[in-house]
């Protein structure tokens, strides 16, 4: 799976896609992680509060990895710097 991530609302999408990819229910995935399968649901919905070491432990579990690389249009950043 390869999949680019520009705002917060998709990384729910990848995250649900990864665990379904990778075979695992929510209370499986929740299991290994050792987390409840409500915070996995709330994860997949609103990824808003993950922290990079939670993203990096899901991503782990479902055997994805995080790959930075530079925009192909740079003109996009100035747009979301705006946000911050």
């Amino acid at each position: 799976m390869q999949q680019v991530i520009a705002t917060i609302g998709q990384m729910g999408h990848v995250l649900a896609a990864g665990r379904k990819r990778a075979g695992l229910t929510q209370a499986q995935a929740a299991a290994r992680l050792g987390i409840s399968q409500s915070r996995i649901s709330t994860l997949e919905r609103d990824s808003g509060a993950l922290t990079l070491d939670q993203l990096l432990a899901l991503f782990g579990a479902y055997g994805l990895q995080l790959l930075v690389q530079d925009r192909p249009d740079n003109s996009l950043i100035e747009a979301n710097e705006a946000e911050w």
